[in-house]
């Protein structure tokens, strides 16, 4: 397959900035171009390794030793309210496009970088007490398992099985998204462009402008919070913190003192702790050495277990 390229850096194509090459590289736009890489990489028996925008992630400094597929197919269809968009397709264009139609449903997702309706799709993306669940009513997926038949199928909303930041996309490796009909609410455009300005200008007050992947950790429930660290549970519910019954992270990071915190280029936000920042020259160790000193630090303070909500490639 001609198109495959050899040792491309990943780190420009990741919101992070960081990461190593991929052993090869190529970049999807149709399905028989899908069907060609995975028939190359299983001749070659290389293994396969998929990248949406990037953000949400975190790349070995070593690279990836695989066939990267660099999803591509970013095409967005309005179709009456329902939005017909492949899985490379930014979510701000689609955003943009729904609000120039008078239809509401991504107003939270304004200023997100860097994702992809695929990547949103596939980690239940959402902010404010809304999610993706709420707008997908179809998904065309791709199944790959290796020495098995590849081919698509399509999945309802249920069939997705979506929790929080969880479908059954990010459960099981070999399902990837190709394309989703997405179903929007009419609405009044000023109420929601209104809306929308409102949720850009919270991002840019509270969300860092250097290189980062987005919210590193998971939101606590706060039923979990109050079976491990009962004193920190009612200071919440005397405090009002939860909100949909989930505790910010970002807070519990700050509670436990570790805003501004540096490990080599990698910094925990000052504008928010749930990001770690790339100050410049960070590398995927900084960025794992200060991941696992917060996770350390929560669970030595607090006696809560953090969980990651990027995802790492390329790492043995």
């Amino acid at each position: 397959m001609d198109k495959i390229q050899h040792n491309v850096s990943l780190a420009e194509y990741t919101t992070f900035h960081i990461g190593g090459p991929a052993k090869y590289f190529v970049a999807i736009k149709n399905k028989q171009d899908l069907f060609d890489a995975f028939n190359w990489a299983e001749n070659k028996n290389e293994p396969v390794v998929i990248l949406g925008g990037g953000s949400n992630v975190l790349i070995s400094d070593d690279g990836v030793e695989a066939l990267v597929v660099k999803l591509g197919n970013s095409r967005i269809a309005l179709k009456g309210d329902r939005l017909h968009c492949g899985a490379g397709a930014d979510l701000s264009r689609a955003n943009t496009l729904a609000i120039s139609n008078a239809l509401s449903g991504l107003e939270w997702s304004a200023g997100i970088p860097g994702a992809t309706i695929g990547g949103a799709i596939r980690g239940n993306a959402g902010a404010f007490g809304w999610d993706m669940s709420g707008l997908v009513e179809t998904v065309e997926s791709f199944f790959y398992g290796s020495g098995k038949q590849k081919s698509f199928s399509t999945y309802s909303n249920r069939d997705c099985q979506f929790g929080y930041r969880a479908s059954i996309f990010k459960e099981n490796p070999d399902l990837l998204i190709w394309e989703a009909v997405l179903k929007m609410r009419k609405g009044n455009q000023e109420e929601i462009k209104k809306y929308n300005r409102q949720t850009l200008n919270k991002r840019c007050e509270d969300q860092p402008n250097l290189p980062n992947a987005g919210c590193i950790f998971k939101n606590l429930s706060l039923s979990d919070i109050e079976k491990n660290s009962p004193k920190l549970a009612s200071y919440i519910k005397n405090n009002n913190i939860t909100k949909n019954d989930k505790v910010a992270v970002g807070w519990i990071i700050e509670t436990a003192g570790l805003k501004g915190k540096s490990i080599g280029g990698a910094k925990v936000s000052l504008e928010h702790a749930n990001f770690i920042v790339n100050r410049g020259k960070a590398t995927a160790l900084d960025i794992i050495g200060l991941i696992s000193y917060i996770k350390k630090e929560v669970s030595k303070r607090f006696n809560l277990e953090l969980e990651e909500e990027i995802h790492y490639l390329g790492f043995k």
